[in-house]
């Protein structure tokens, strides 16, 4: 794996290399690198995994198998930048329906607890137009869902 740029380190129990299928599964674009393993000198067993080098929509990634001291939680997390409905339905459907946690406002935890938001790219348009009754139509739209949903949206915004 290249050395620019950024990676970010996921830290799990022991599901590492699990999390990193789930997640290559999920995304285009996306592939495993090398995975490396204790060897006798520990601290953990002979053979199991430390980490899992992988890219998961172009974005780098390690994950580790670090032990139970740290979780995820809210303060960080990634967003899914959808062109389409179909796009937004796809990506909170596989994580929410697949042992996830559907939040607000296009917001989600996947199964391993990692925190996600799932946006789709017209949001953006509609909440930053510069007429400011549009862009608060579109906002309180967006305050009452969980997952975002393109035409309520626009709706809204149109003032329907």
């Amino acid at each position: 794996m290249p050395a620019d740029g950024f990676t970010t380190c996921l830290w799990f129990d022991n599901q590492a290399e699990e999390a990193a299928h789930y997640y290559v599964s999920t995304f285009k674009n996306s592939r495993l690198g090398n995975i490396s393993r204790y060897t006798e000198a520990g601290p953990g067993p002979a053979g199991s995994v430390v980490t899992v080098d992988f890219v998961a929509n172009g974005q780098k990634f390690v994950a580790l198998n670090g032990g139970p001291q740290f979780t995820f939680d809210e303060a960080i997390s990634f967003q899914i930048h959808c062109d389409d409905q179909e796009e937004v339905d796809y990506h909170w459907n596989k994580f929410v329906d697949d042992g996830g946690e559907a939040g607000p406002c296009g917001w989600l935890k996947d199964k391993y607890g990692l925190s996600w938001q799932v946006v789709p790219r017209r949001l953006i348009e509609l909440v930053s137009d510069p007429d400011p009754e549009k862009a608060a139509r579109a906002t309180r739209a967006m305050l009452q869902m969980s997952k975002l949903d393109i035409a309520a949206l626009e709706k809204a915004y149109a003032g329907e």
